[in-house]
């Protein structure tokens, strides 16, 4: 065990003694996969279906304005699981992605920068919220999506005692939505759907928990994911929808390639569906035992929508692009967090929000050490990035921060290697690539990137730039870099 570990356990030991038998709250996080900004009945969508989502995020307070804190899955999910910026964990693309030494024997790196090295694995002395909940006390439950490493690094080593349908993988595979898995999990009837039954797991985990002890329980769906595949009868009912709305296909230029600019992907809406379906099964469960009064719950993504590419399913417009790019598109997603005691009902907030934030919020909220006088000690051990999002949850002001991304790779959607800033309503993009240069919006004038004022604002990009640099050195970011660079 870590000492951060140990204090947050001696932390909670004291809480208790002091506090008496005062009850703790549980915790239920969802994780969608690839689900974009406006992929949802609250956050929009006239096309996709959510009524079980929706009618969560009706329950709490709705982040109009939370972040990924990478465009793709793996950087994010280290950020959740650690409370960091990914690069100062070492993940920065996905993994399984090319490292240098791969990309420099491939064709497509011919005229391209290599991209930088990173972890396969979330190294075992991070002390992720799994090993913080597990370590107080709380029963811990990881179901689904992993892909923060394989053997010898799945959730079973970081903290939780259930681990279910988790591995190195970050997708399905092929046809793998269905029984027979291509995952850790064990067949199922044919034609059983991988997200309804880690939900069906996590439904009777629950039916078994005493209401003695609290429970944390992360549910990482697949979907959105890439392959695109629903239940047959999911499909039909929006492919008859789709026909009734006399809707088609739009896209637009972006780059080399094109962007979907509306949502008519028959599939990919049954995906959705099927998400929502699994999530109203657990709220069911938590119902019936009566415990969600006495639960916080979380609703987000891992990265944006996939707009640009494998079949580019969804929209994210007017947000500019979708998964694997530096833009708006890219990164934002929707969230939502349910605090009883705290969040008001029906209630939302335009503070920022990005994915890291989860750690310490979720810890203060559960009188974790974040309630204590050793927080800054703390903090400062494990260089904790996130901020605990409470004020905002009370209808209050967040802290003035600027917001950092690192994504020193070539996404397999178009987008490029890249760092960025986001400070007030300014907006920095630095290609790795000189060809490509940087970029800089003003969000409140120009919220869809249409609209790179670099060449009339360099004091500004002066200013932004030298604090993207201050922040790279010190969580230890690597660009990519020009071939011969590599040793």
């Amino acid at each position: 065990m870590s000492r951060i570990a140990i204090a947050l356990a001696c932390v909670f030991a004291i809480c208790s003694s002091v506090g008496g038998a005062e009850k703790r709250l549980n915790v239920v996080v969802f994780l969608a996969d690839d689900l974009g900004i406006h992929d949802l009945g609250y956050t929009g969508s006239t096309f996709y279906e959510s009524p079980n989502i929706d009618a969560l995020s009706k329950r709490g307070c709705v982040f109009t304005s939370a972040y990924a804190n990478c465009p793709v899955c793996s950087p994010t999910r280290a950020a959740i699981m650690t409370g960091k910026y990914p690069p100062r964990v070492g993940i920065t693309d996905y993994i399984g992605g090319p490292q240098p030494e791969e990309a420099r024997t491939q064709e497509k790196y011919r005229d391209r920068l290599l991209p930088a090295a990173y972890k396969e694995h979330l190294a075992l002395e991070e002390t992720t919220i799994g090993e913080v909940f597990h370590d107080a006390g709380y029963a811990t439950f990881f179901a689904g999506k992993w892909h923060l490493g394989g053997k010898g690094f799945t959730p079973d080593r970081q903290g939780f005692d259930v681990s279910l349908g988790a591995g190195h993988q970050g997708s399905p595979g092929k046809n793998g939505y269905f029984s027979p898995y291509n995952v850790p999990l064990s067949p199922g009837p044919k034609g059983e759907h991988l997200d309804k039954r880690l939900a069906s797991e996590a439904v009777t985990w629950l039916s078994q928990q005493s209401k003695e002890k609290p429970f944390f329980l992360y549910m990482s769906f697949y979907d959105v994911h890439i392959p695109l595949m629903a239940p047959a009868e999911t499909v039909h009912y929006f492919e008859e929808k789709r026909a009734k709305l006399k809707l088609d296909d739009r896209f637009a230029p972006l780059g080399a390639g094109n962007v979907r600019t509306n949502q008519s992907h028959v599939t990919y809406a049954a995906m959705i569906k099927t998400m929502d379906d699994c999530v109203g099964m657990i709220v069911k469960q938590l119902e019936e035992q009566k415990l969600i009064d006495d639960t916080i719950i979380v609703f987000t993504s891992d990265n944006g929508g996939l707009s640009t590419a494998e079949g580019s399913p969804t929209s994210n417009a007017p947000q500019l692009a979708g998964k694997g790019w530096a833009y708006e598109g890219g990164t934002r997603v929707p969230m939502f967090m349910i605090v009883p005691g705290v969040t008001r009902a029906g209630s939302s907030t335009r503070e920022r929000a990005i994915s890291m934030d989860l750690y310490p919020t979720l810890a203060a909220a559960c009188r974790l050490a974040w309630a204590s006088p050793v927080e800054p000690r703390l903090r400062d051990e494990n260089k904790i990035d996130g901020i605990d999002l409470a004020p905002a949850l009370k209808g209050e002001s967040l802290p003035s921060r600027p917001l950092f991304w690192h994504y020193p790779h070539y996404g397999n959607q178009g987008g490029s290697p890249f760092s960025s800033i986001l400070d007030g309503n300014w907006k920095l993009i630095a290609f790795h690539d000189p060809r490509q240069g940087v970029e800089l919006y003003d969000l409140a004038a120009d919220p869809s990137e249409q609209h790179n004022v670099a060449s009339s604002n360099k004091e500004k990009i002066a200013e932004l730039s030298e604090k993207l640099d201050a922040w790279k050195k010190d969580v230890g970011a690597i660009d990519a870099a020009p071939q011969h660079q590599l040793h």
